[in-house]
């Protein structure tokens, strides 16, 4: 059953995708040839005015053809034929509505929450040395540590826990942005909680749910999310992560699938859904604005490009160069995809 949907999951998110650039597209007065739901052959088809509408009989995404989007045309609707300014709105819409959609299970994951413990010190445990007007004081909201913005009380730790022993924090109090520059801090152990560890010594506080908090505390969460994205990029160019630790589709697929078989009751297994799936939501949003070729973001890039090009030259480039750098790019995506695809059933085979 979680494997089935999983696999709705990724339809669901490529569909919204290619849904953000068919609305933007019609909005903005483009020829939109197909509007197609799923991949493969068409279990159902239909034109209503210009557009065809299918659903296709694969559930594992969609595509949104516009009239020549990499090839000239006398068409004036034609994608290639917009100004700058409509390009890049309808290319960003789709990874804007997979942010959207993204912040949108975080609130339904969140919506019946009790309370939501906020990165705020509300009390400090008992011998606690950090806990004086040199230091921090109750009501203190952490806001960065070390320059990095802190969203949820599980920030401060892994931060702290990233650094030197030796940090800049800068916290929030009566409104007002506090700097505490090299400030040590280390763990101990405290006799009250000494059965969960070494701790800083800050008890964080509670803040009952209510629809403005919740809000805010799922704006939070998007932002982490958004960051993890960076940090594991971050890892990958440095070596930190290889090749053989990214998961693809298959790897996705499999670990939603044992998250939810493994979930103790059906209401934490659906909101161990939705948290995973807010996360590749807003994964697939910032990965897919990346200025690489075939993706929305390297479709921008070049845009911006070809547009500086023609300012110094004059002359308009023809499409079909840019439709050809994609095209690589695609090969090159398509190649990496099957690497990562072939990694993750050979775990699955091995396992």
């Amino acid at each position: 059953m979680y494997i089935v949907i999983a696999i709705l999951v990724f339809g669901v998110l490529i569909a919204v995708h290619e849904l953000g650039h068919f609305v933007v597209a019609k909005l903005c007065g483009v020829k939109v040839n197909e509007f197609a739901i799923g991949m493969g052959p068409a279990l159902f088809k239909k034109r209503k005015g210009e557009t065809m509408y299918a659903l296709r009989i694969l559930p594992i995404g969609g595509f949104c053809a516009m009239e020549a989007e990499d090839e000239a045309s006398d068409d004036p609707r034609a994608f290639t034929n917009q100004r700058a300014w409509k390009k890049v709105l309808i290319l960003c819409a789709g990874s804007f509505m997979n942010f959207l959609l993204g912040v949108i299970l975080i609130i339904a994951m969140y919506a019946d929450a009790e309370a939501f413990t906020m990165p705020v010190i509300g009390e400090f445990m008992d011998g606690c040395p950090y806990e004086s007007s040199e230091y921090f004081q109750v009501g203190d909201e952490f806001y960065s540590v070390d320059g990095n913005r802190i969203y949820l009380s599980s920030d401060v730790s892994m931060f702290m826990e990233r650094g030197s022993g030796s940090y800049d924090i800068v916290v929030l109090r009566n409104g007002e942005k506090v700097e505490l520059k090299n400030v040590s801090l280390e763990k101990r152990v405290y006799e009250e909680y000494k059965n969960s560890g070494p701790k800083y010594g800050f008890i964080f506080s509670q803040e009952k749910n209510s629809f403005g908090t919740c809000l805010d505390y799922s704006w939070r969460t998007a932002k982490e999310f958004s960051r993890w994205v960076w940090l594991g990029l971050e890892q990958l160019i440095h070596g930190a992560v290889k090749l053989d630790d990214m998961a693809g589709p298959v790897g996705i697929v499999d670990m939603m699938n044992n998250v939810g078989e493994n979930s103790g009751s059906t209401d934490a297994a659906v909101k161990n859904m939705l948290y995973i799936s807010a996360l590749i939501a807003i994964n697939l949003a910032i990965m897919n604005m990346l200025p690489i070729p075939a993706l929305d973001g390297g479709r921008v890039f070049l845009l911006i490009v070809t547009l500086i090009i023609e300012k110094l030259t004059h002359k308009r480039l023809d499409p079909k160069y840019e439709g050809y750098i994609h095209l690589v790019g695609m090969v090159l995506l398509l190649g990496l995809m099957a690497i990562v695809m072939y990694n993750d059933i050979a775990k699955l085979i091995a396992r």
